[in-house]
């Protein structure tokens, strides 16, 4: 499959896109659209489907996509944001990863949207088990606005067994994390660091914003919650906190 020149913007390793599964999306709708004025043109509704989810509801700030919001098909899968990784060949990274001691939830499945696929999608997991997704894109680049207030900023890994997930991610997407051109938008810390000790290794999903304090309000406001109050980080002053369905993400005031 030819990738388009949005895509290509998106090198191999690089988060794209990132996903919300949601027990009710129009409820994701209303909160995140109040918390970071998205909005959700009628245009995006049903465009297609994550891998293992539903029709997704596609996030767009000023017209560009900035995220999606898919309702969860099974009540035991879990509230929660996932962070999916360009390549330009799904099924050959996802044996990669399972060479490498990896594992696949859902594998590479081409998405249909209302114009032509979409594009690849799977869900994977990393040595320790966190969960990742895989886009290879179609139709559906990826992210339209990033790296500002409001978008997607970054995704940190918090990891049990740093060496292990260091060799992991390395090999995986090395030039990503360490090529001449790399521009890396997730790095990683022990789980302990932040979160207690029995927190199951995990990705955590960071948006920008312009005042930590003032969104931690908007979001008990709101219905959420603050699982981890405001700390300094290399990359900016971070909070952690759950939406109003349980869903965990970061703002990032940097």
């Amino acid at each position: 499959m030819a990738e388009t020149a949005a895509a290509a913007a998106f090198s191999e390793g690089v988060p794209c896109w990132a996903d919300a599964q949601l027990p009710d999306v129009e409820a994701g709708k209303r909160f995140y659209g109040e918390l970071f004025g998205w909005t959700f043109p009628k245009t995006a509704e049903a465009a297609g489907e994550t891998a293992g989810a539903g029709p997704v509801a596609l996030a767009a700030l000023d017209g560009a996509p900035v995220a999606g919001l898919t309702p969860k098909r099974d009540g035991r899968m879990p509230t929660v944001w996932t962070v999916y990784f360009a390549t330009p060949d799904a099924r050959a990274l996802a044996r990669r990863i399972t060479a490498a001691g990896g594992g696949i939830i859902t594998a590479p499945t081409e998405l249909p949207g209302p114009s032509g696929d979409l594009g690849t999608a799977a869900l994977v997991t990393d040595p320790e088990g966190a969960v990742f997704g895989l886009w290879q894109p179609a139709a559906h680049p990826g992210f339209g606005r990033r790296h500002e207030r409001r978008t997607f900023c970054w995704a940190e890994l918090y990891a049990r067994d740093t060496a292990t997930v260091d060799r992991f991610y390395g090999t995986l997407f090395h030039d990503a994390l360490f090529g001449p051109d790399a521009t890396p938008d997730f790095g990683r810390v022990p789980v302990s660091g932040v979160f207690a000790a029995e927190m199951p290794p995990h990705f955590l999903v960071h948006f920008g914003v312009g005042d930590c304090e003032e969104t931690l309000g908007t979001v008990s406001r709101l219905g959420g919650r603050v699982q981890v109050p405001p700390f300094e980080t290399s990359y900016g002053r971070v909070a952690v906190v759950t939406d109003n369905q349980g869903a965990s993400f970061a703002v990032l005031e940097r």
